[in-house]
């Protein structure tokens, strides 16, 4: 077996036990469940919010220390930061202690990125396209198998929400020393460059070699510097990735908001307030979202971005009305369908963007831009959240009333290209 695909399996490996989290689906069934005295309006005004905060705040640190450090310390710091999680989600049952552990999600989440960048630090550019496909691969396996096993132990009886957390533990506890194992990456992006900051020749910017024609490989504070600040203006002078870019950090604000506080409005609606079939339903909408990115990774979208966005809005503006159709909503079952269909579309539409954003780039500066736009997703992702959710600051709406207010966000903020 190649040395390259070694690694991309062992990486693969941890992608995927790091996802295989039967507890997710569930997680606020347990919270305020029986096993703690809180209620839902306690969880999603108190606890979840600091999980949008902390995101937010470590994403930029993560993401300069990631390069920094050479991604192998960042992936283990992930996987210690979901064993600690769910350490305390299983042995607290205090506000705070949620809080805290909001914290350590934070940078489970933000360590995400050194999942995805080690692979392209390690192996040649002519595998990217393949080792793309196993990390997401590996990811979508997990979150499925995880959905489909947590609704198969829910609903046979064989453990309830609370222990379903401790496979979750189990699988974080397995996937650090599959991360200690992973091989060091001598390179990276920016602190440790293969390539100076590109230099004007002849009117084109051209990479600077050693003398000996040998790509520089050293820590190199300046070097970053102004490789990064290249990248960040290469990029977004160009008008496709600015338009693009902005158009893809709305839609993702609006996703991730819409994910995390999904599970509340299945409670909201379910009979006797307990949504059973939560993990089946995130089985399916990952499996159809896959599908939907995968459709549109054989699309050329990037020579008919005018008719894509237009696609790609119109669909946004469906999603808000279905949205808006759950809030409304008596049955649980229609807002577990509307929910699978969001998945689907909503994948489909992203892949259609980021594609388009990527193949407008500068060589080497995804990693850069992807992550600037997700720092402004989650940058409105947090004032959404500071007006919708919290109490004190904003209007501290209910269930039903802030899906009235996401499907109102997707129809007037990504559709605004139409």
């Amino acid at each position: 077996m190649e040395s390259w695909l070694k690694i991309s399996l062992l990486l693969c490996t941890f992608g995927f036990l790091r996802e295989l989290r039967p507890s997710e689906p569930f997680v606020t069934e347990y919270l305020a469940g029986d096993w703690r005295n809180l209620t839902s309006e306690q969880v999603y005004q108190e606890v979840y919010p600091f999980g949008t905060y902390s995101v937010l705040s470590q994403l930029v640190i993560v993401f300069l220390i990631t390069d920094l450090v050479r991604y192998k310390p960042v992936i283990v710091l992930s996987a210690i930061a979901g064993i600690l999680m769910f350490i305390i989600l299983i042995w607290t049952k205090t506000i705070l202690w949620l809080q805290i552990a909001q914290i350590f999600y934070g940078t489970f989440t933000a360590a995400e990125v050194a999942y995805y960048t080690y692979m392209y630090a390690k192996v040649d550019k002519e595998r990217y396209q393949v080792v793309t496909g196993h990390t997401r691969a590996a990811i979508l396996s997990g979150k499925f198998l995880g959905g489909l096993l947590a609704q198969i132990l829910v609903s046979t009886d064989s453990l309830n929400f609370r222990q379903l957390h401790f496979l979750s533990l189990s699988t974080q506890l397995i996937s650090l020393p599959v991360a200690l194992i992973l091989p060091q990456v001598p390179r990276s992006l920016y602190f440790y460059a293969a390539k100076q900051a590109p230099m004007i020749e002849n009117g084109t910017q051209t990479p600077k070699e050693s003398e000996n024609g040998e790509q520089l490989a050293k820590f190199s504070l300046k070097n970053a510097g102004q490789l990064l600040w290249f990248h960040l203006v290469s990029s977004y002078t160009n008008p496709v990735v600015l338009q693009w870019s902005v158009w893809w950090a709305l839609a993702t604000c609006g996703q991730v908001q819409v994910i995390s506080y999904i599970q509340f409005l299945w409670k909201e609606v379910a009979p006797d307030h307990l949504s059973t079939y939560n993990g089946g339903v995130e089985a399916l909408a990952t499996l159809l979202g896959a599908i939907g990115a995968f459709v549109a990774g054989f699309l050329n979208s990037n020579k008919r971005r005018s008719t894509y966005m237009l696609i790609n809005s119109i669909c946004a503006a469906l999603l808000g009305g279905l949205l808006i159709w759950s809030s409304y909503s008596s049955n649980v079952w229609v807002t577990y369908v509307i929910y699978v269909i969001f998945s689907a579309i909503f994948f489909f539409i992203i892949t259609v963007a980021g594609a388009i954003v990527a193949e407008n780039l500068v060589e080497d500066s995804f990693g850069l831009v992807f992550g600037i736009n997700m720092l402004v997703a989650l940058i409105l992702q947090t004032i959404l959240t500071i007006i919708v959710v919290e109490p004190n600051t904003g209007y501290g709406l209910g269930p039903r009333d802030q899906y009235l207010v996401y499907g109102s966000y997707f129809k007037i903020a990504t559709s605004a290209n139409i």
